[in-house]
Formats: structure tokens, sequence, C-alpha cells
């Protein structure tokens, strides 16, 4: 699976209403090899990444289901948005005011993922994509 990701994925969020901040158009790809796998694991699919994690749910999304295909999408995750895909996510930790620490919040729960950047910042972790990463469910 490929989503080609833009700069602009993160730049922090400026407008004081999430639901309004316009993400830009990413390409992506997912192969008919991805579906086999998401088939084969069905009820567990675990995203590495935010990436992924846009990607299948974009997919879901627009089509109701996971397949192979490929398309533009602009999808922005932030609290209150229903994931229909995915069950878990492996991901770094990201600036504040990210689009993708929204997304970690809407999958995660606010408090929840507050709780986890605090201790992060306590213990001193590598934030942004160069660090450490955790496990959600």
């Amino acid at each position: 699976m490929t989503l080609h990701v833009g700069a602009g994925t993160f730049l922090p969020v400026k407008d004081d209403d999430a639901c309004r901040h316009a993400m830009h158009t990413e390409h992506f790809e997912i192969r008919l090899s991805t579906i086999r796998n998401l088939i084969d694991h069905l009820g567990e699919v675990i995203a590495v990444g935010t990436t992924s994690c846009r990607t299948l749910e974009a997919v879901a999304a627009k089509y109701g289901e996971i397949k192979a295909c490929s398309g533009n999408t602009d999808i922005f995750l932030y609290p209150g948005v229903k994931f229909n895909c995915i069950d878990g996510l492996i991901t770094n930790f990201h600036l504040p005011e990210s689009t993708l620490i929204m997304l970690i919040s809407a999958f995660y729960g606010y408090d929840k993922t507050m709780a986890a950047y605090k201790v992060a910042v306590e213990e001193k972790y590598r934030f942004f994509s160069f660090g450490d990463a955790m496990f959600i469910r």
C-alpha cells in the first residue's frame, strides 16, 4: 500500500474549528496482495503508521469496504470521525496541533492521547517521524 504524503500533512491546524481544516490531496494505491492480507486477518487490522491508517480509512469511507484501487484523498481524521477499518495503530509521537496528533486523538480518545504524550515528554521520547512509537487499540 502506498500513500504519497505531502508536506502539508505535518503543518499545524490553524483553524479553531478542526472540522474546517482542509487537507491537501494525496495519491494512494492499494494493491490486490494487500487486500488478500487484510481478508486473511479480518478483524485484526493494525495500521502501521498514520499514512496506512488514512489510506485504509479513506477507501473504506468511499467504497464501504477495502478494495484494490488507486486515487486521491484529502481525508483528515479528527476527533468525532468514525473509523471503519482499523482495529489498532502503531504510530510515532507527533507534534502538537498537527493533523497526525488529531488522527491519534480521534482513534484513541483525547484524554488517553494526552496522557500518553505526557509520559512521552517526561521520559524524553523522540517526537515527529524520527522517534519512539506507540501501539494503541
